[in-house]
């Protein structure tokens, strides 16, 4: 684990509410109270931003078509309806070739607004007319046109309209008309409407119509500040039950129903896929994998040359998703003509007029304080954003995981390859965005019988809240990818300790010192999952990067690493050791006994894992070490860049060949090990965290999500990011302040403590230690920044994790050097707002709250931390 110097931080807005005098207000420690509209006026970008992380509840009215899917849902948020179905249409386009339109559903229509429609808030906050608060009904601005669709036959329709009282409409500023029409008819019309005058009350018969439109107008006299509120907008049904209008879905006017060309595409002999695809014999088939997935084949025969292009898709029943990956097999007696420009995606889609495409995406890791940080881009007409990683790691620099926002819906597209990829989101001058990527470089034959494969692709649709859709991503990642050794997820909390940091890793180390750390642990009452032994346990000549020499260190460690692990494991302790079989240094066992099977030869390299014999060669030897030496987790890391090794190895007419070998090695080499041993655990690491593809990590978990480790202020950051995506990852720390301590736990922790140093105050880090055990298990459960994401260091940071099923959950909010405020008031997510819920302050586990839900959705959870920085950490649960 290495520390690099620190990087400069960003700057950004935080989103709490930061207020130690009362509400809505910021005050200095000392200072008089200022108003929080000075530091959070709106400008365009920050209104951008806000917009994009408008949040809203999932739609009531469909609970009882959901309760199907929330009892297939074991973990997190479940998803909608609306984004099953929109899903199956097309899966049903592109795998089975049906073009279907989708049922008009109960929702929301907008079919013109200036700027995406608000359920329930207005940026995230409570809608106010004339100083009275509405948590319920839509804001609007003019001009608005809606169009409400009912699940069955409506009574009544009733409101309070009225100009939004803001910082923007302040004064009198805005004029409006509202408009209600049922059946093609006025039914009711208000008068010119200004801020400040008092809501009026609407009810309107609806007499049975299934669907009826609100309207607001601008008085004539432009849109200036026309920001309008359809506050406690609900419907009672013929049935007697009320539906809140802020609760339905919110849809852009139909669009075109998905159409059934290819979704990849190719250069062969010259001519692009497009031209001949349809020419070539075409097969489909589909079969029933489990209850939950159905696996589809695509077949296009080239008849002249034989070449045969399959794509294998997966479709889950019980989540908006879909992926697959593309093979190409020469089945003719002759080599192919050249196949380039392969690209695993290449398809378009339509947003409707639902608001502009906005592409969310993070930067990869760099060991830095900014990994992972959060970017956004938004692709208006003829813009195109092109992105990728570098050297060969896939998340390096660049993150290939991607979230595309258009108003109330959107798309998660990933692309998963271990190797170089690139990826292209590109706007026309309407209302499409074409999305092509794949393995950046292409360009080869295939020789008679040869066949490789292509990056997976993955699609996962949604709508409304592109929060929701980010935790329905976490409960996919945790029902159908995370590994399970012995059929278990990775439990958390997940504590394991290395010597790493006092002994050089473990050139230093040996088997008495790895004997005592582990007892020590054991002794002040840190009871570990794991005793970590890093790199450097090997037979070296200059320290642990001279890697090649995969046997044990005998001089230091008499008969082998077994003795520490006999030890460890009477104690309860399993084992994890580093390995790093991909890079192979000159003077070493490898290089000097096998350079032909190192991309570099004698001088050193790349392991060739594409090579079949060398493949066998490492299974064999790797799981030997694994039996022989007691070692219960394989950690393997790979600190150097592959790809100008790949690409020095092919020749003019087989570019792209040999990283095709080695991704599709790598993986077998994985999948040969955990045959061999199917309880172990894998841990994935790459100078951190730079090869964390979607299919790495359904075979390994992120132990140590990157080698910036420590700096509490990117620490946070990173956990700020990456939970948005993975919901298991790890890093560690030596530092033994709580605040440094704290800001570095997650569902996994290596604790780097000196066990030699009794002055520490170990009985404060066991306090530590048990609170993170007690509150560690909400890691698997729903995911919800309370503040923005900030590198700034007079800035706040929170989160929470909650458990919908058990109606429970943690906060863990963060106050930087700098800041000079005391206090804030963050808003939850998740909780049922007629519940009571005891909070507790862990460091005050005497003094318990009792706040309602509706307190906490909407004021706020009250927090208090006096020191700079400081650290607050939060649970809760809902009252019997």
């Amino acid at each position: 684990m290495h520390i690099p110097p620190f990087t400069a931080v960003q700057n950004n807005v935080a989103a709490a509410r930061l207020q130690p005098c009362g509400p809505l207000l910021i005050g200095r420690s000392g200072a008089a109270c200022v108003p929080i509209v000075s530091l959070f006026a709106a400008s365009a970008r920050r209104t951008r931003r806000r917009r994009a992380w408008r949040f809203r509840k999932e739609a009531g009215t469909m609970a009882g078509i959901l309760m199907t899917v929330v009892a297939q849902m074991a973990f997190g948020a479940a998803p909608t309806p609306a984004e099953l179905d929109e899903a199956r249409r097309w899966v049903a386009a592109k795998f089975e070739g049906i073009q279907t339109a989708p049922e008009p559903a109960a929702g929301i229509v907008v079919f013109a607004n200036n700027d995406p429609v608000q359920p329930n808030a207005r940026h995230g906050r409570p809608m106010h007319i004339a100083g009275i608060e509405y948590t319920r009904g839509l804001y609007c601005h003019a001009e608005s046109r809606l169009l409400v669709r009912l699940p069955g036959p409506g009574a009544r329709f009733d409101a309070v309209a009225g100009v939004d009282s803001n910082e923007q409409t302040s004064g009198g500023r805005g004029s409006v008309v509202f408009h209600v029409r049922v059946g093609g008819n006025e039914a009711w019309t208000s008068d010119v409407m200004r801020e400040g005058m008092a809501g009026v009350p609407v009810s309107v018969a609806l007499n049975g119509a299934t669907e009826f439109h609100l309207d607001i107008d601008d008085a004539g006299d432009g849109i200036g500040c026309d920001q309008a509120d359809w506050a406690d907008a609900r419907v009672t049904l013929a049935d007697g039950s009320v539906l809140w209008i802020g609760d339905l879905p919110l849809e852009g006017p139909a669009r075109m129903p998905y159409s059934t060309d290819p979704f990849l595409s190719f250069t062969y002999g010259g001519r692009p896929s497009s031209d001949f695809l349809s020419s070539w014999k075409f097969e489909r088939s589909s079969r029933k994998l489990d209850e939950n997935r159905t696996e589809y084949t695509l077949s296009y025969t080239d008849p002249d040359t034989g070449l045969v292009v399959r794509c294998i898709g997966v479709a889950y029943a019980d989540f908006p998703t879909v992926e697959w990956t593309p093979h190409f097999k020469n089945t003719g007696a002759k080599d192919t003509p050249i196949i380039e420009n392969i690209r695993a995606v290449d398809t378009v889609f339509d947003r409707g007029t639902m608001g502009e495409y906005i592409l969310h995406y993070h930067k990869g890791d760099n060991c830095t304080a900014d990994s992972f940080e959060p970017q956004e881009t938004t692709l208006g007409p003829k813009v195109v954003k092109k992105i990728a990683n570098t050297g060969g790691r896939p998340t390096q620099i660049a993150f290939p995981y991607f979230n595309i926002s258009a108003g109330n819906e959107g798309l998660i597209f990933v692309l998963s390859w271990a190797g170089q990829w690139d990826a292209a989101f590109t706007r026309d001058e309407g209302v499409r965005l074409s999305l092509k990527a794949g393995q950046e470089r292409t360009h080869f034959i295939l020789h008679p019988g040869e066949e490789v494969r292509q990056p997976m692709a993955v699609l996962q649709f949604w709508k409304g809240d592109r929060l929701h859709a980010q935790n329905v991503w976490r409960a996919w990642m945790l029902a159908h990818n995370l590994p399970r050794p012995g059929g278990k997820l990775p439990p958390v909390p997940h504590l394991a300790a290395c010597s790493s940091h006092q002994y050089g890793e473990m050139i230093n180390a040996n088997s008495d010192t790895q004997k005592f750390f582990v007892d020590k642990y054991l002794e002040r009452g840190l009871m570990l999952d794991y005793w970590w032994m890093d790199a450097g346990w090997y037979w070296n000549k200059t320290g642990w990067p001279n890697t090649g020499t995969w046997e044990v260190d005998t001089n230091r460690f008499p008969g082998g690493l077994r003795p520490i692990s006999d030890h460890a494991h009477a104690k309860g302790v399993k084992i994890i050791v580093w390995f790093e079989p991909e890079r192979v240094t000159a003077g070493t066992w490898l290089a000097d006994n096998h350079p032909e099977w190192i991309l570099g030869g004698k001088d050193g390299g790349l392991l060739n894992l594409g090579n079949p014999e060398v493949r066998e060669w490492l299974t064999n030897h790797v799981d030997k070490l694994l039996t022989e030496q007691g070692i219960d987790l394989y950690r393997q890391d790979f600190n150097m860049d592959p790809l100008d090794f790949w690409r020095k190895n092919d020749t003019e007419d087989r570019q792209g060949i040999t990283e095709i070998r080695h991704v599709e090695g790598y993986f077998q080499y994985w999948d040969e090990l955990r045959r061999r041993h199917p309880n172990m655990l894998i841990d994935s690491c790459a100078s951190g965290g730079r090869r964390n593809d979607l299919e790495t990590l359904r075979r390994a978990v992120p132990l140590l999500r990157s080698d910036y480790i420590m700096e509490p202020t990117g620490n946070q950051c990173h956990t700020w990011s990456l939970s948005h995506w993975f919901p298991f990852y790890g890093t560690g720390s030596s530092k033994t302040d709580t605040y440094l301590i704290r800001s570095t736990l997650c569902p996994h922790y290596i604790a780097c403590w000196d066990q030699r140093d009794d002055s520490i105050d170990w009985a404060n880090i066991k306090r530590i230690v048990d609170q993170w055990k007690a509150f560690a298990p909400h890691y698997y459960g729903d995911y919800y920044p309370l503040t923005e994401y900030s590198l700034r260091n007079d800035q706040w940071i929170a989160w929470q994790f909650h458990r919908a099923g058990e109606n429970e959950g943690m906060v863990q909010v963060f106050r930087r050097e700098n800041s000079p405020y005391e206090t804030a008031r963050l808003p939850l997510r998740g909780l049922d707002a007629d519940k009571t819920y005891a909070v507790t302050d862990l460091d005050k586990p005497d003094a318990p709250l009792t706040l309602t839900g509706k307190e906490l959705l909407e004021r706020g959870l009250p927090v208090g931390i006096e020191r700079k920085p400081g650290e607050g950490f939060f649970v809760y649960r809902e009252t019997i």
